[in-house]
């Protein structure tokens, strides 16, 4: 199976990002325009289920997804790679990563779902569950995620743009992978540059959040909380957010 994607650069750091739960290939925001192009190449695609990828087969899991980001990486001829995931994107990327971590460079999770998943309350569950098929219900969840600050138009554009570009039944089907990931035992030794990049306002995937998960179950991972952004960075606070995925992926000086 062929992988539509999409190519921002030509640099020779290879990047693979994994969107997120109302995301896409081209629902990034400002990100891919701030890329360097002589530095970094990005490859950007769509899950199962999603966009150009809408028809496909799936049965949405974790492990699915890691299928599909190697095989991209081995249809690029990218024998080694950092990953970049965004919110349910960043329990797929930690998902790739243990199936493969002699190929990784770097990990930056951007609001990311950690490895133990993320237990919703009985009324959050069923706000989430019911996002598959009522539009309202992403806008409440876009909303809050972002803080309650965002005005109406932009949300309801994010809400539009996921209800196009997503199949009900692959929503569905990644909440339950998402919310019920349990493989932090999985997790191999960290050796490489890891940063977990989330904005101040962001309730549910913020700094406490990270700082009981990410950094307590990745050794030496980082920690950047932007000012002025919620969950969605890419589009609140592009400039700060190229900045933080740089510092980590970025090679060392020899």
């Amino acid at each position: 199976m062929t992988i539509k994607h999409t190519l921002v650069g030509t640099g020779p750091t290879k990047v693979i990002t994994v969107h997120g739960w109302f995301g896409g290939e081209d629902g990034w925001g400002l990100l891919p325009d701030l890329v360097d192009t002589d530095a970094y190449t990005y490859a950007f695609f769509d899950l199962r289920g999603y966009g150009s990828r809408k028809d496909v087969e799936a049965d949405f899991t974790l492990d699915e997804v890691a299928d599909d980001v190697l095989a991209l990486a081995d249809e690029l001829g990218w024998q080694h790679f950092a990953l970049v995931g965004h919110s349910m994107g960043g329990a797929m990327v930690l998902r790739a990563f243990c199936r493969a971590p002699e190929r990784v460079t770097a990990l930056v999770g951007i609001s990311p779902v950690p490895a133990s998943g993320v237990p919703l309350d009985a009324e959050s569950q069923a706000l989430f569950d019911g996002a598959a098929q009522e539009h309202g219900n992403r806008y409440a969840i876009i909303d809050l995620t972002t803080g309650n600050r965002q005005p109406k138009s932009w949300i309801e554009g994010m809400v539009a743009y996921s209800a196009e570009h997503s199949r009900p039944e692959a929503v569905a089907g990644y909440l339950t992978s998402w919310t019920g990931a349990d493989f932090v035992a999985d997790l191999p030794e960290v050796t490489v540059p890891v940063h977990a990049v989330v904005g101040e306002h962001d309730p549910a995937l913020g700094e406490e959040t990270m700082r009981a998960t990410w950094l307590e179950q990745l050794s030496g991972c980082e920690l950047t909380v932007i000012p002025n952004a919620g969950h969605y960075a890419m589009f609140e606070t592009p400039v700060s957010l190229i900045a933080a995925l740089e510092a980590t992926l970025a090679p060392a000086e020899s």
